[in-house]
């Protein structure tokens, strides 16, 4: 019979051999190893991975299994990889917005130290070394096309503004939607303003083939 002493030996190699399978660069909450035990072993047996230095805390209730650059050490979690530790987590949706959002489609240069997400969960921060993750709750409309390209398009044209829109960045957002994606960011774009629908219209919209 294993007794509960063994039991709690084993939790952390229990979760560390999970994380070890997600690789590193991977984020995590409690809620990723539920089905191991009850919550109060699995937030002792996290905290004790912390001490060896075998994972790291990144932020409340937010753990990584760091990349190791051998000149700078561990390097910062990906904004992608927190948000999706945040959702799974939760049971929430985010989007990403404002200038996060161009500067994942390549449109702004700008690397913004306030990452912010709508979310269709409650609004709050999260400090990350020095970035500041910001979920905004919003209405079911601005999450419509939540976890899709068209989403991040969407965002990105209401930061940037239709007085913004100039060919460069024209030439940009097009090369940044694969061809095989153009049909459905415009259905997403469904509900976006009419200067976006517009836009994403001329952009995307297959010429029509011409009869010989």
């Amino acid at each position: 019979m294993t007794s509960h002493k063994d039991t709690d030996k084993s939790l952390p190699q229990k979760i560390l051999r999970r994380v070890w399978r997600r690789g590193r660069g991977s984020v995590f909450t409690a809620d990723d190893f539920a089905d191991l035990g009850e919550r109060g072993a699995i937030d002792s047996a996290l905290a004790r991975l912390v001490k060896q230095g075998k994972i790291r805390r990144i932020a409340r209730g937010l753990y990584d299994y760091p990349v190791i650059n051998p000149e700078i050490g561990a390097a910062s979690p990906s904004i992608e990889a927190i948000a999706k530790a945040l959702a799974a987590s939760e049971k929430l949706r985010l989007q990403p917005s404002g200038a996060y959002a161009a500067n994942m489609l390549g449109l702004s240069e700008q690397v913004p130290m306030k990452i912010i997400f709508l979310t269709d969960g409650p609004s709050r921060k999260i400090r990350v070394n020095n970035r500041e993750i910001i979920l905004k709750q919003t209405t079911p409309r601005n999450m419509a096309a939540a976890g899709r390209l068209g989403g991040v398009v969407i965002q990105a044209l209401r930061y940037l503004g239709q007085n913004a829109i100039t060919p460069d960045i024209e030439s940009r957002l097009k090369a940044a939607i694969p061809p095989e994606q153009r049909i459905h960011v415009l259905k997403e774009a469904m509900s976006a303003p009419a200067w976006i629908r517009s836009l994403l219209r001329k952009l995307l919209q297959e010429e029509p083939i011409a009869n010989d």
